[in-house]
């Protein structure tokens, strides 16, 4: 008898809408099959199956040079750590709704006394949301996050890489000749928006450092390093805990600490950032840029405009 109705569970399996033990029992039981909920309850692992969650792995279609432009960036990167010239992984947060609004996560706090908050996630007007753009050193395990107000732009994202070159990188790195960036290929650094490299040649200039900028393969983005050795801590820090002003955002990303040593340093960004800025094919022709002999639309090196008068003196 167990075996017929492990047989019956087999062909309407596949058709299962749903996969409650009620439901799947009555369909059997249209089948001619007596059976209750709680013989398929108990069947059901004998057959191999339990309850489960959905799990992000597919990553869409795969680039055919995917691995190979990671063993690219991981070349570029040990080479240039080995010169001691600094290397960061950038990217934007999702953005987040500022108030007393409910936050994923749970936080200890006395029994029977949960923190209250707004039953509907509303945007307040005034607060609004906050978006948080972070710089990942790679060598000194330490972030930055600069946290924005307004739009993610490629300008917003520029100026949280000039924002953590002044307070952190000049120190860190006082004879910096290069920096080598790491970023997904979507996004306010995108590697098809222009606006983003026009702003990395205006922090080149003003620098006199050399910018090498490697992108991520499409569909790759969680491997880029900020997300798992940055972003996951600061969810971490922050869950179960209303992010009630845009002051205990940045101080909530500014307690975030690790046992392998993570420092991270966080600002407010209250600039508003124009979007949709258009860039000329003349502003685009202007810049001192070299793609690499390998996928030049990922990995591309901006040089200070200074240095091309130089070369051509």
């Amino acid at each position: 008898m167990w075996n017929r109705r492990r047989s019956a569970i087999r062909c309407v399996r596949g058709s299962w809408v749903s996969k409650s033990h009620d439901k799947l029992a009555a369909a059997l039981r249209e089948m001619g099959h007596k059976i209750s909920a709680v013989s398929v309850k108990r069947l059901l692992p004998t057959l191999g199956y339990s309850r489960q969650t959905n799990r992000k792995a597919d990553e869409g279609s795969k680039h055919p040079d995917r691995d190979a432009q990671f063993e690219h960036i991981n070349a570029r990167v040990v080479e240039r750590q080995a010169a001691g010239q600094p290397v960061i992984s950038v990217d934007t947060k999702k953005k987040e709704l500022v108030g007393n609004y409910k936050n994923g996560g749970s936080d200890y706090r006395p029994k029977g006394d949960p923190q209250r908050v707004k039953v509907h996630d509303f945007e307040d007007k005034e607060l609004g949301k906050v978006v948080p753009y972070g710089v990942y050193d790679v060598a000194a395990n330490s972030g930055f996050v600069s946290v924005g107000i307004n739009a993610d732009t490629a300008e917003f994202a520029v100026a949280a890489v000039r924002r953590w070159f002044d307070q952190m990188g000049r120190e860190r790195y006082p004879n910096a000749r290069e920096l080598t960036i790491t970023a997904d290929g979507g996004g306010s650094n995108g590697s098809r928006v222009r606006l983003w490299k026009i702003e990395l040649q205006k922090f080149a200039d003003a620098t006199g450092i050399i910018v090498h900028v490697h992108h991520y393969p499409p569909g790759t983005s969680k491997w880029n390093k900020i997300e798992h050795r940055l972003f996951c801590h600061i969810t971490q820090t922050w869950r179960g805990r209303p992010l009630t002003d845009r002051l205990a955002v940045v101080e909530l990303i500014a307690a975030t600490t690790t046992t392998t040593g993570l420092r991270v340093e966080s600002a407010l960004d209250t600039h508003t950032y124009e979007k949709g800025i258009k860039v000329t094919d003349a502003e685009m022709e202007a810049l001192d840029i070299t793609g690499d002999a390998f996928h030049p639309e990922w990995n591309y090196t901006i040089r200070p405009r200074s240095d091309r008068a130089n070369r051509s003196s």
